[in-house]
């Protein structure tokens, strides 16, 4: 069983990540869908979204020792049906991750490496951020500043987010893990400031936001 790896947090939430290395026919003997994500699973065509999603399931079954239903807000966020746990979830096609918090909010996103993000420089980045960027491995600076901005939305949940205007992230340097300090300013000018951690391996980063603010 491919369980890439289970940790528990300075806080004590738990991160795990699977690496999808099984056939969907594999996957699917691992675990027991219910029958609503059964039917949505039976409404995606594309195969690698499928195994996804299988190994979403997969990793709730580890981290949880009752049967937990999952649904998702109108603005995408994944939440629990029978129990309070907060949870965050990301997946690519070779990974797939789950935080799990008894008490906070929290955010989670992993990224394949291997992809060119330069489509979200000028989407996501002010032009501060940009001006930070380090021109000797911009793909790799770049992908850390997506996956951050998107453990930082996931943690807010808040719809019509922009990216490049309410996300902050100070300047760093990459390294193959650290802390960033972030800030996130809502529509009505609260801000909150956040630390995301974040870790490289094997072509991949993972970006978490944990604990309280």
């Amino acid at each position: 069983m491919p369980l890439y790896f289970d940790r528990t947090l300075d806080d004590g939430s738990r991160l795990l990540v699977w690496d999808i290395v099984e056939t969907e026919d594999d996957l699917m003997n691992l675990t027991s869908l219910p029958s609503e994500e059964m039917e949505d699973l039976s409404l995606t065509k594309n195969v690698s979204r499928r195994k996804e999603k299988l190994a979403v399931r997969a990793l709730l079954d580890i981290a949880f020792v009752e049967k937990v239903y999952l649904s998702h807000h109108d603005n995408g966020r994944p939440y629990l049906v029978n129990n309070i746990i907060e949870i965050s979830i990301s997946h690519t096609s070779r990974f797939a991750a789950l935080l799990v918090s008894d008490e906070e909010s929290v955010g989670v996103d992993i990224e394949d490496l291997n992809r060119n993000f330069s489509v979200v420089e000028r989407k996501a980045l002010s032009d501060k951020e940009i001006l930070d960027l380090s021109s000797k491995n911009r793909n790799l600076h770049l992908g850390i500043y997506w996956s951050a901005k998107e453990s930082v939305f996931k943690r807010m949940s808040q719809t019509d987010v922009n990216f490049a205007e309410q996300i902050e992230i100070k300047k760093f340097t990459p390294k193959d893990s650290g802390v960033i300090d972030a800030k996130f300013c809502s529509k009505d000018n609260k801000t909150t400031n956040l630390e995301v951690y974040y870790e490289i391996f094997e072509e991949h980063v993972i970006t978490w936001i944990s604990g309280k603010c």
